[in-house]
Parts: C-alpha cells; sequence; structure tokens
C-alpha cells in the first residue's frame, strides 16, 4: 500500500517541494497511524528555508535546535485526523478515533532535555498518513478537522505563552501582530479565559472588526505616527503586560508602553536588538528565564 506525501528535499524556495509516492508507514508497538487533515503553518516554510538551522548556519535566531534536518523530510506540525491503525500495545478501542497531535517529543540526552518536533526531525503532515506516539495523540477538540488542527501548534504556543504572563483579572495586555495564528488566539485566551483587556495591534485596519469579536476590548494600527499615544488612550494609561511576536520593529514602542513591574513576552524577532539595547530605565528583579539562548 502507498500514499501520496510532499517531501522538502534540501533547504531553499518551492523548487525543494516533491510529490512521492511513499509506502504507509507502519507505526510502532506505543503509536498509531493516523489518516491526516492537515493545516499548514508557518513552520514548514521556517524549517524549508533554514530559519531553524542549517547544516552550515547552527546559529540562527530562532528554534529549539541547533542541528539541521536530515533530508528529504515530509513537513507539517499542526495535524488532525482518524486513527486507522495501532501499534501491538495499544488497545484496539482507539481505532477510528479523531484526533490531534501534539507536536513534540521530548527526551533526556547526554543529560539535557532534547526537544524533537514532527514535521522536522519526524516525517509530519504533508501526506495522507503520519505515525506518531499514542499518548501524543488527543481528542479532537471541534468538529471540523480543520478548525481542531490549528490548536497543536498555534493555539499550545498561545497557551504556554499567556499562562507564562502570569495575567490577571482587569489587567490590560497588548497583543502585537495580533492578526496572525498565534496571536489571534492570544487575544482571545486573555480576554476571554484571563479576563484582561486587551489591546491588539495590527497592520490591516479590515480586521479590526475580526479581532473585536474574538475579545478584543480596542484596535490599534502600528502604521499610525503616534502609536504610543493610540495605545495609552486605548488602554487608559500604560499597560500591565504585553504579548509579542514582531520582535525589533515595535520593541521600543512596546517597552515604552509598559507600566512600572509590567511583563514583556515575546517569542520571534531578532534577537541582537535585545542583547545590544541599554535599558536605563528598567530594573530587572526576581527575573523567571525557564529557557534562554544568548547568541551575541
Amino acid at each position: 500500500m502507498s500514499m501520496e506525501a510532499v517531501r522538502v528535499t534540501g533547504y531553499g524556495g518551492v523548487d525543494k517541494l516533491v510529490v512521492d509516492q511513499l509506502p504507509i508507514p507502519t507505526p510502532g508497538p506505543y503509536e498509531v497511524l493516523i489518516m491526516v487533515c492537515l493545516r499548514s503553518n508557518n513552520s514548514e516554510l521556517n524549517m524549508r528555508e533554514g530559519a531553524y538551522g542549517t547544516d552550515t548556519n547552527t546559529n540562527t535566531l530562532a528554534g529549539w535546535r541547533r542541528e539541521g534536518i536530515s533530508f528529504p523530510r515530509i513537513p507539517g506540525s499542526d495535524i488532525a485526523g482518524d486513527i486507522v491503525e495501532v501499534g501491538s500495545e495499544i488497545n484496539t478501542s482507539r481505532l477510528n478515533e479523531k484526533v490531534i497531535l501534539f507536536p513534540f517529543r521530548s527526551e533526556l540526552k547526554n543529560g539535557e532535555e532534547d526537544i524533537t518536533y514532527i514535521g522536522s526531525e519526524y516525517d509530519g503532515g504533508y501526506a495522507q498518513y503520519v505515525t506518531w506516539p499514542a499518548e501524543l495523540c488527543f481528542p479532537l477538540p471541534l468538529e471540523d478537522y480543520l478548525e481542531s488542527s490549528i490548536f497543536p501548534v498555534s493555539g499550545l504556543t498561545s497557551w504556554h505563552k499567556v499562562n507564562r504572563t502570569n495575567l490577571k483579572e482587569g489587567e490590560t495586555v497588548l497583543v502585537t501582530g495580533a492578526t496572525g495564528g498565534v496571536e489571534s488566539f492570544n487575544v482571545q485566551i486573555a480576554s476571554k479565559i484571563y479576563g484582561s483587556k486587551v489591546i491588539a495591534v495590527v497592520g490591516d485596519w479590515s480586521q479590526k472588526n475580526s479581532l473585536l469579536e474574538l475579545g478584543a476590548t480596542d484596535v490599534v494600527s502600528y502604521r499610525s505616527n503616534t502609536l504610543l499615544e493610540d495605545i495609552f488612550d486605548a488602554a487608559g494609561g500604560p499597560v500591565n503586560a504585553v504579548l509579542d511576536v514582531v520582535g525589533q520593529p515595535l520593541f521600543s514602542t512596546s517597552m515604552a508602553a509598559l507600566k512600572r513591574e509590567g511583563r514583556f513576552n515575546t517569542e520571534w524577532g531578532d534577537w541582537r536588538i535585545y542583547c545590544r539595547t541599554r535599558f536605563p530605565n528598567i530594573v530587572f528583579e526576581v527575573s523567571n528565564i525557564d529557557r534562554f539562548y544568548t547568541r551575541c
């Protein structure tokens, strides 16, 4: 039995994508075989373009590993589908279960945590079928496969991000890049779960009503010549926290928008700006850094 799959043959543009006929993978003892429905994530683009590391450049600005990818590789990280076969150690009651896949695997290697990612270190969802550990397959959160498939990467990234920011009910939070996948989740989680007042920053003003429907209290445009003043007007003053994904372009404005003892949570951007920036008006105390790589 064979399946159709898209594989990346090396770092570069779309010319590095090929469509192949491959054998349907066989699940290991603790794995399941999933018939795939996939929603694309920008991680696939970043991986192919080498943003997460290459054989010749491991000093990248983002990513969880310094090693390059082993090609050819089937990309695809946001995966939902049906379990159609189970490994020898998995109960057959899981057959036909509709699931989403938690995209990371973690193990100890040389005394340190080694994190690997489906679609980068393992073949992913740009195929009709994929195998994955049964314990990392969870019930479909929504009836629709496509809508559910945004939860594994975008949804979990946002949940961890907002949770680590320690938002409190009634606080005001600035969300940059608010129309993106992770960022639109930030708006919803911060407002609807934590009860925070959300000021969303956008470039496309036509998205204003959509963000208000998602839970934003107000929307401002980063194209404004008075962005900081617009933020203060919308928030009623400085904000308690910033959920950032943009990095350098809005870094100075975001920091200026924070009130005393505010929290700044970022996941992206050119980290050289942070390494080279002086903070004369900021005092760092009781910092909690889970994982920080210096590349300055």
